[in-house]
This record gives structure tokens, C-alpha cells and sequence, in this order.
């Protein structure tokens, strides 16, 4: 338990500060609030209340590593403080811990056994895990797994004009694992769980040999089923192979106006992007001429009408107005299924108008707690999950602009020296990893402080001005762009102005209240022209709509 020096204890003045703290957050300034505590802390670091109040303003930003910390602290303060438990579960639940995030959950079921929201989200948690468990057992080994991607093409998926065709052997594994599932998640009994495992390991073993006698898979193309695209349907068309900018408008004027491209449109789209992506190096040199421009642009997270004033600001990605767009195109905002189709539709309208690099968000444990995936399976199908995953594994992890500006989605590494043909090596085509170079670009974030400290996110770690310097001399660079984090003005420079942190969704999750920015660089100088912009208006569809249910409970 924290000690505090008697002559640094100021009970009541902390309780004025936790007030002020209190009403910044209601006022969602997090960061004000986190500044405040701080302070309350300071002053009498034995209240638990305290320590949670801030792991939730650090949940708000993200910080789910200090999150988990500050509940920490909380919990030994107060063993019975349930909501200590509550704070840190919340945490690990947004890391995807699920597990971790079980425990606390049951101890808060423990110390509140009365509370209908603490049963109701111990069930849900529960749920989860079982999931989990279930997809650990069935999954198949990186290397023996095959490409959805290569099993398809523009007349696979779907049958008729409603393309809504399931395999059977799809039908009958779905069967095998919900009806057993049920059974035991809703009786709960250990009778109950014990005929669930005995009739889902019959059934898999029968489809099991089922499987090996016969001679397709699931999405084959001995199954090839045409994608019809109805008579009746007004929406964009892409004629023949090639994607054109008139193209590229209408489906963005759709888009604006909540109507969908058909699913044909949309698989050519992707498919011919992964082509593309693959044949990138992992770390991509852009050439800027004399007399051009370049714009980066950092998070969009599903925000598509933000997206679409950047254009507006800024003009249509062309070969003459070329952007890279930093990661983390999806998640949280409602409209990501139309972010990343229009970004992808411009990369395949010109690859050299549209760069793209992957975020931290581009990653399957991120897309099925945020959003993404529960988006595409109600605007596409099945399918496209598994689709997108496959061609987000594709994507650039950095880029460096005339051999002197290093753009990444999040930042630097835990240790020294590491050069650029070290990052071109990174075999990126997997999902990132929860440790080394890989995980660091897409995770780390700056401090202020000298050096290196722990991640206030639980993964990657902070760095300071001399890693940053002492990466840029050593690469002959001289500046880091990245993205990754919220920043009020939409932007910030640190480290001596050697790095610069962009971000492009104004209003983060219609709460932030912050702006969103982009950066042009004009050649031969390549000195940062930082725009800045605020939120446009769109349809009332919150942020998280087709997030999991179960994350969407502690949003």
C-alpha cells in the first residue's frame, strides 16, 4: 500500500482536485483530467477512488497500459473497491485480454453478487472466453491455412442476385458450434457443458471425415457461384478491369448518400489491391519531383465524410496530387467499410496517387472489438472478413519520402541502432506481433522524458527526443512522421521538431472535440505545410454501431 509523507498530505485540497478532475472529464478533456488527478494523487495517494478516476480518463485515451496500472493501485489500496476491478477489466477487455479481463469481472461479481450490470457483463465476458477458446482449438496453423483471396474471384460468392448462398459444410459447422454453445453458456450446468463437448466433438469428427472424402473446400472454384449484378441496380460500375476516377466519384456519391456498391464491385476492388500491396516492398521509398507536393494524412478510423473534406480541402488523389495515407483507416468510426473501399478504389484508379501503410488497427484482434468486422459483415459478407485480413497483412509498414523523412504509424524502437534495410527485411505478411520491430512501428508512441519508458498503451513502449535523433542520424534522416494518437489541434511537434504526430479524424468518436490534420510537403524543400481542419456533420450513426456487443457495453 502507497505511503505518503505527512507533510505532502493535503486530504482536502486532493478532494477539490478530484472535483475539477471530475467535471474536465465530464467535459471530455481527458488529458485535463488525468493532470488533475495527478495532482489529487500527489496529495493523498491512499484514496482508491482516485487511482480508478484516472485509469478510466487514461481508458478514454487509449492509455490502457496506464489504465491497467492506475487500477492496479487501486485494488491494493482497497481489495474490496469493485470498481477498481471493473476499471482494470475494462482495460484488458480493449486490449482483447479477455481472459485477464474474466478474473476481474468475476471478482467484481463477487464483491457486488446483488448487481444486475455486474452479472450481465460477467455473462457476456464469459461468452467471450468460450469463443476465444473455441477458435484456439479449431485454428489452423499459419502455414497450412489457405488464402481466401486465391479461392475467389469476381463471380465467386454468392448465388443468384441475392448472393447469399452458405456451403453446407459452412451450415454444418455453424450448426456443430452454436447449438452446443447454447447449450452450455444458457444452462450452465456441468452436466450440460459435458453433452455440449460430447455432441461437438461427434459432430466434428463426422464432418471431419466428411471433409476428407471430399474433394472441394468451402470456397473452391469448382463452387464458383456468379455475383449477378441486377438489372435494377443504380449504383457505380466498374467496366471491365480498369477502376477510373468517374468511377471512384459516383461510388463515393453513393457513399455520401448511404447507398451501397454491390458486392462484385467491391470484391474486384480488393482483390486487385492485394495484388498491388504484395508486390510492395515493406518499407516503400517515395519519390517527390522538384516543384511537386505530397500530403500525408494520419488516423481516419471510419470517419468517410471527414474523408471526404480532406478531398475537398485538398483536392482528388491523382499521379500530380499524390497522398499516403499513415493506417488505421478503420475501427470505431461507423463509415469504415466506405474509408477503405474509397482508398483502395483510388489505388487501384492510379497506385501512384494513393500510398498506404498499416496501422496498428489494421489487425484482426483490433477489428473484431472495434468495429470493423461486425461493419463488414452487415454491409458485404462472411467473406470480406477474412478478405480484408488477408490484404491488411499486405500493406507497407513505413515509408521514407526523398531519402529524408521517415513516415510510420507509431514510432521508434526499445533498442538502438536499428537501420532501414532491417525494417525492409520484416517479414510483414502475418499479423503484427506483440513484441519486436514489427510491433513497435505500429504501437510506440513519444514522451517527453529522455529515453525509454513502458507504453501507456500495454504495447510497444515510449521513446524520447535523443531515440529519435539517434535514429534519424544513423538512417541519414531528418525527420519521423507518425500518426496513432489524438491530438487536440490535430497535430503536434516534438522532439526538438524532429518528430511530428498527425492525426486526420476531427472529433474523434463525436467526443474529442479536437481537430483533424494533414501535412503537404513540397519538394525540393520538403518543409511541412500542417492544415488544419474541424468535423462535418453525418448521418446519426455513432461511432462503434457495429462494434461487439460485449465492448460496446463499456463504451
Amino acid at each position: 500500500m502507497p505511503t505518503m509523507d505527512p507533510a505532502n498530505s493535503n486530504p482536502s485540497r486532493a478532494e477539490e482536485l478530484k472535483v475539477l478532475a471530475n467535471e474536465a472529464f465530464k467535459a471530455h478533456k481527458f488529458a485535463q483530467a488525468i493532470d488533475l488527478y495527478t495532482q489529487a494523487i500527489d496529495l493523498n495517494g491512499d484514496n482508491a477512488v482516485y487511482w480508478a478516476n484516472r485509469a478510466f480518463a487514461h481508458t478514454k485515451l487509449e492509455e490502457y497500459g496506464s489504465a491497467i496500472i492506475d487500477a492496479t493501485k487501486a485494488v491494493e489500496i482497497d481489495p474490496k473497491y469493485s470498481k477498481g476491478y471493473y476499471r482494470r477489466g475494462a482495460a484488458y477487455l480493449a486490449m482483447a485480454k479477455f481472459k485477464e479481463a474474466l478474473k476481474d469481472f468475476q471478482q467484481v461479481k463477487k464483491l457486488c453478487p446483488n448487481d444486475p450490470d455486474a452479472s450481465k457483463k460477467l455473462k457476456e465476458c464469459e461468452k467471450a472466453v468460450m469463443k476465444l477458446k473455441f477458435e484456439e482449438a479449431i485454428s489452423v496453423p499459419e502455414s497450412q491455412r489457405r488464402s481466401v483471396a486465391d479461392s475467389v474471384d469476381y463471380t465467386t460468392i454468392g448465388t443468384g442476385t441475392e448472393s447469399s448462398y452458405f456451403p453446407p459444410k459452412v451450415t454444418a459447422v455453424a450448426a456443430a458450434v452454436v447449438l452446443p454453445a447454447v447449450l452450455a453458456v444458457y444452462v450452465g450446468t456441468k452436466a450440460a457443458i459435458v453433452v455440449a463437448a460430447a455432441v461437438m466433438a461427434t459432430v466434428l469428427v463426422f464432418l471431419g471425415a466428411w471433409w476428407l472424402r471430399s474433394n472441394d473446400h468451402v470456397f473452391s472454384k469448382n463452387q464458383s457461384l456468379d455475383l449477378v449484378v441486377e438489372p435494377e441496380y443504380a449504383g457505380a460500375r466498374i467496366e471491365g478491369d480498369v477502376v477510373t476516377l468517374d468511377f471512384v466519384k459516383k461510388m463515393m456519391d453513393d457513399f455520401k448518400n448511404q447507398k451501397s456498391l454491390h458486392r462484385r464491385y467491391a470484391l474486384q476492388i480488393v482483390l486487385q489491391t492485394r495484388e498491388m500491396l504484395r508486390s510492395l516492398p515493406t518499407l516503400v521509398d517515395v519519390n517527390v519531383p522538384d516543384g511537386k507536393h505530397f500530403t500525408v494524412c494520419g488516423d481516419v478510423h471510419g470517419q468517410f465524410y471527414d474523408l471526404l473534406n480532406i478531398f475537398e480541402l485538398n483536392g482528388f488523389p491523382s499521379e500530380d496530387n499524390p497522398y499516403l495515407f499513415n493506417g488505421d483507416f478503420v475501427d470505431r468510426g461507423s463509415f469504415s467499410v466506405e474509408v477503405i473501399l474509397t482508398l483502395f478504389a483510388f489505388k487501384c484508379m492510379c497506385p501512384t496517387a494513393m500510398y498506404l501503410a498499416r496501422g496498428n488497427h489494421e489487425s484482426k484482434s483490433m477489428n473484431k472489438i472495434y468495429g470493423f468486422e461486425g461493419e463488414v459483415r452487415s454491409k458485404l459478407s462472411e467473406i470480406f472478413v477474412e478478405l480484408f485480413a488477408e490484404v491488411f497483412c499486405c500493406l507497407p509498414l513505413a515509408h521514407v519520402i526523398n531519402n529524408k523523412i521517415f513516415v510510420v504509424h507509431g514510432g521508434l524502437f526499445s533498442v538502438d541502432g536499428v537501420k532501414l534495410s532491417e525494417i525492409s527485411a520484416i517479414d510483414r505478411f502475418r499479423e503484427p506481433p506483440e513484441e519486436g520491430l514489427m510491433c513497435e512501428l505500429l504501437w510506440s508512441d513519444p514522451q517527453p522524458q529522455l529515453g525509454r519508458g513502458p507504453s501507456k498503451r500495454g504495447v510497444g513502449l515510449s521513446f524520447g527526443a535523443d531515440v529519435t535523433k539517434k535514429f534519424l542520424k544513423e538512417n541519414n534522416l531528418d525527420l519521423v512522421v507518425r500518426s496513432h494518437e489524438v491530438k487536440d489541434e490535430g497535430y503536434e511537434i516534438e522532439h526538438d521538431g524532429k518528430l511530428i504526430t498527425v492525426f486526420s479524424a476531427p472529433n474523434y468518436c463525436d467526443q474529442m472535440g479536437n481537430k483533424g490534420a494533414f501535412i503537404r510537403f513540397e519538394a525540393p524543400s520538403l518543409k511541412p505545410n500542417i492544415v488544419t481542419f474541424s468535423a462535418v456533420p453525418h448521418p446519426d450513426v455513432k461511432p462503434m454501431a457495429y462494434a461487439n456487443n460485449f465492448f460496446r457495453m463499456f463504451s
